[in-house]
């Protein structure tokens, strides 16, 4: 049985990771400020990297070889099109099972061959396997989270899924000059979680082209618009289309939070009275260091109604931004829940076919 570590000595250790590749090959302040402007807007243009260059006082040949770099440190996890993932028709929901903690490596395993799971941590808690899995239109989650809490041999498994969204964005302070307990606008202080129907066929060509992740060469539009048989102005016409039906987030760079040098975050789960929710949901969200707020379902033995990523370069910016989110609302009744270790973390494949392989090879598996 393989030790379990606390959440101290998994942040530890990741920071000390960190550390070393930062004294061998140490970012720059000019890489820290083209990675700040990335995840912001992208140009959608034949030549991008030109066009950060003219914004960030650098020749598109130095971008490209700042980039080059930051792929090679394992700080830049890609640049793409972001996707709403209800909004293409996908089903997706939060898991949180309870394992034994002998058994929890074989959970995760078994929890990882399903396509639609993109995140699967272990954190320190009762509930101990927390997983977010997603279903093409034409798949059933409920079943598929079903089967897992089979296979895995779970005493107990909720599903999450979210029931309002006051915040859904990453966005990490590269330079290190802002307040851990900035506010930052939320653009949309709640949305009603709705089912929508699969895009269209020439829709899902883009979605599959622009997950991709970019290769960082002067036009990197054109392979894509190759592969998806139009022009580079026709593919740039469906990115502003797919954003103006909210089927397409944004267009930018996400970072490996830990190699960017966050290496600690929070899920701090809270009680918040379902009176309070559309005050409390916002005052939350309101927290720059917060990347994802949700209101989720709650269980006999699971109160906490609203969620929050909280994202910290070590534990102590964590604590404090929780700290400062209990003395604005006043909710007190919450729990903290670290990772502990990381068993899966990557962008689900839209669209791709892998999903129905995976539910073929169930089914071959079950006659």
């Amino acid at each position: 049985m393989s030790t379990v570590a606390t959440p101290d000595q998994f942040e530890a250790a990741e920071a000390k990771r960190v550390s070393a590749r930062e004294r061998k090959n140490a970012t720059t302040d000019q890489d820290r400020a083209l990675l700040d402007l990335m995840q912001g807007a992208f140009p959608l243009c034949r030549r991008p990297f030109a066009a950060l260059g003219e914004q960030c006082g650098m020749s598109e040949e130095e971008v490209l070889s700042s980039l080059r770099k930051l792929k090679d440190l394992h700080v830049l996890r890609q640049i793409s099109a972001i996707f709403d993932s209800r909004r293409i028709g996908y089903r997706t929901s939060l898991v949180a099972m309870k394992v034994a903690p002998d058994h929890i490596e074989e959970a995760a395993a078994i929890v990882n061959q399903h396509p639609g799971v993109s995140h699967n941590y272990q954190r320190n808690h009762a509930y101990n396997l927390w997983f977010t899995v997603a279903v093409p239109p034409t798949g059933d989650l409920q079943r598929d989270v079903d089967e897992l809490h089979e296979l895995c041999g779970a005493e107990k498994t909720w599903m999450l899924p979210t029931l309002k969204l006051f915040k859904i964005g990453v966005t990490l302070d590269m330079k290190g000059e802002a307040d851990i307990l900035r506010k930052a606008p939320v653009k949309h202080a709640w949305s009603k979680i709705e089912v929508f129907d699969a895009p269209t066929p020439q829709e899902q060509t883009f979605i599959r082209v622009l997950q991709q992740d970019m290769e960082i060469i002067p036009e990197p539009f054109a392979p894509w618009a190759e592969e998806a048989g139009v022009s580079q102005e026709e593919l740039f016409h469906a990115c502003h289309n797919l954003l103006e039906k909210k089927l397409m987030r944004r267009f930018s760079a996400v970072l490996h939070h830990r190699d960017a040098g966050y290496v600690s975050n929070a899920m701090a789960v809270w009680e918040v009275p379902q009176e309070r929710m559309m005050e409390v949901g916002p005052q939350m969200a309101s927290f720059a260091a917060v990347s994802h707020c949700y209101e989720r379902p709650v269980y006999p033995d699971w109160p906490y109604s609203v969620f929050t990523m909280v994202h910290g370069r070590h534990k102590s910016e964590c604590m404090a931004v929780v700290e400062a989110i209990e003395k604005e609302t006043g909710i007190t009744d919450k729990a903290l829940l670290f990772s502990t270790k990381e068993f899966k973390k990557v962008r689900v494949p839209y669209f791709t076919g892998d999903y129905e392989i995976y539910r073929k090879s169930r089914e071959n598996v079950i006659k």
